[in-house]
């Protein structure tokens, strides 16, 4: 076959991927409702005195404590959640970060990404990455462990001012926020933020003012909990595709994703160097990026809440001592935003890998780059995605070529084809026979055109993966009617117009060997594929159509050519 059979063995290749899937989600391991929580040994914090209401802060023996310790499990107590819900918040704002951050703790609980509209019809509504609503806490908490007195992430802090915004002249802003305890220790928590970056500076410095040493850890963590998620729209939703859950990297192993439901089952517990712990979904995600030069344990776990269990992704590092009158520094960066696939390899040394190409990443990651670079000339992701197969094209141009010519030469002999019908009747057997021996006579081998299938396919899924997963092409406009490339061409004009190709295609494709009802199957193809397509994104229908309209071209080019040589 021609084009058409290309099109039909990539769209059932993609609908049993697509299938298989959907059966992982719908059939595979669910949340637990319920999930037993254990309490793992963990230095005892003092202050605050509310930290009995804190599960997992047991008392630890002395000799536990220059050890990396499990940091505090994070939930807090429905009345000091209550209370803090209340409690006036900092605001923080740059040009692509608007931030509240509690003083208890100094916690980050929201986080506005200023420059991401959450719907193009209501552009002053941004995405928030963190927040503390009911039902759906995300929030970037850090502290420090010791025996003796040190602030966690349920201590009150005190901060010189109620909102700090980046100047226009300035390219850092400082946000400093200090506490003091009665033996002498001070302890200034800084975030530093930078213009159009959404890495944040976080550094712990502890000032040793008493008459002992002091010795303890500093952690970081991620904590949310699991909303429910709409899976109305089925297959053609991007977000049900895309990993949701817990990713931990480091030089060694590499990246390894951990889905929330697979938590409370099996815990996560690593020690390493040069490593970072990240929550993940479709387009953004948070993460926590020590100092690469400590050795930092990394772990999971999970806590009961109001609104279903939490899920806690944490970094601990080995204690440290300060003597009267030294001073020690705990640095980590803390990355609130979008997959920017030029921008997050400088963060930190593999956070690429958040972004979610799955197994076809050894295609993805060359046709994102040169998908970028196409739009760097072009200014258009839409044109970019059209320059971008048209390339595709004519890479593999050889062998769709001699795919072409297969299909031209069976097309010249289907009058001959109709004659042996006639001549054999419903002798399928002879009928074969007969046709075999014409396509040997004819030099003609009617699975010529199965190797450009089959190299096209991981090509044709590799880029599909691009387009879903590329926050650089999220809400990004085309031309006309097509402001949103990401969500399914509003008037179907993109879908009608590959449904026009395909029905082309028909007309030059011999339907050799076929009964009647297969043909009927083949005809409707075009009316399958174009109500399927109705529903995905403009740029996954563009990239078909686009194959599609190029496709035809070369495949009548090659038939008239053929035809004129008689």
């Amino acid at each position: 076959m021609g084009n058409l059979r290309t099109i039909l063995i990539m769209g059932l290749v993609l609908l049993g991927y697509m299938m298989w899937v959907q059966w992982q989600r719908d059939y595979g391991p669910a949340p637990q409702s319920s999930p037993t929580v254990s309490e793992p040994a963990a230095i005892s914090v003092q202050p605050p005195s509310d930290t009995a209401d804190l599960p997992g802060l047991a008392e630890a023996p002395a000799a536990d404590l220059p050890a990396a310790q499990p940091a505090p499990d994070a939930p807090v107590a429905p009345k000091a959640a209550a209370a803090a819900a209340e409690a006036v918040t900092i605001r923080v704002t740059t040009d692509v970060l608007d931030l509240r951050i509690d003083p208890v703790g100094a916690t980050v609980v929201s986080a506005v990404l200023r420059n991401y509209p959450v719907h193009l019809d209501q552009p002053d509504i941004k995405v928030e990455l963190l927040e503390r609503h009911p039902g759906r806490l995300f929030v970037a908490q850090s502290g420090l462990l010791s025996r003796a007195a040190a602030p966690n992430h349920t201590t009150p802090f005190e901060t010189g001012a109620r909102r700090y915004e980046l100047d226009a002249g300035a390219d850092t802003l400082e946000v400093p926020f200090r506490w003091v305890s009665d033996t002498g220790l001070v302890v200034t928590k800084t975030f530093t933020l930078h213009r159009g970056r959404y890495d944040i500076g976080v550094r712990h410095t502890v000032e040793n003012n008493g008459d002992v040493d002091w010795s303890g850890s500093y952690y970081g963590q991620l904590q949310r909990n699991v909303p429910n998620v709409d899976d109305s729209a089925g297959f053609t939703n991007p977000e049900r595709y895309s990993f949701f859950g817990i990713g931990f990297y480091n030089p060694d192993d590499k990246f390894e994703k951990i889905k929330f439901e697979d938590v409370a089952g099996d815990p996560f517990n690593r020690t390493t160097t040069e490593g970072w712990l990240a929550m993940i979904q479709h387009y953004f995600f948070a993460a926590w990026i020590p100092d690469s030069a400590s050795q930092m344990t990394y772990s999971t776990q999970t806590v009961p809440g109001d609104s279903g269990p939490r899920y806690i992704a944490r970094a601990v590092s080995p204690a440290r001592t300060v003597a009267p009158g030294g001073r020690t520094d705990f640095d980590a960066t803390l990355f609130v935003g979008p997959k920017l696939q030029e921008v997050i390899p400088d963060v930190a040394p593999g956070l690429e890998y958040t972004v979610n190409y799955g197994i076809f990443t050894v295609f993805s990651k060359p046709l994102y780059w040169l998908l970028s670079h196409i739009h760097t000339l072009v200014g258009n992701w839409g044109w970019a995605i059209v320059l971008l197969t048209v390339l595709i094209k004519a890479a593999f141009f050889k062998l769709t070529e001699a795919q072409y010519r297969s299909t031209a030469r069976m097309r010249k002999l289907q009058p001959r084809i109709e004659q042996l019908k006639e001549r054999y009747g419903d002798d399928r057997q002879r009928m074969s026979q007969a046709m075999m021996e014409l396509y040997k006579k004819e030099k003609v081998n009617p699975l010529g055109g199965c190797l450009p299938i089959l190299v096209q396919i991981p090509i044709f899924i590799a880029l599909y993966w691009v387009l879903l997963e590329s926050v650089e092409l999220r809400q990004a406009p085309f031309i006309l009617w097509i402001n949103n490339l990401s969500v399914r061409d509003p008037y179907f004009i993109l879908p009608a117009l590959n449904a026009i190709f395909m029905f082309a295609t028909q007309r030059l494709t011999p339907m050799v060997g076929m009964d009647p009802l297969q043909q009927k199957i083949m005809q409707m193809m075009p009316v399958v594929f174009s109500i399927m397509f109705a529903f995905f994104p403009a740029g996954l229908v563009l990239y078909w159509a686009t194959n599609a309209g190029l496709s035809l071209a070369q495949q009548y080019y090659i038939t008239r050519k053929i035809a004129a040589a008689g």
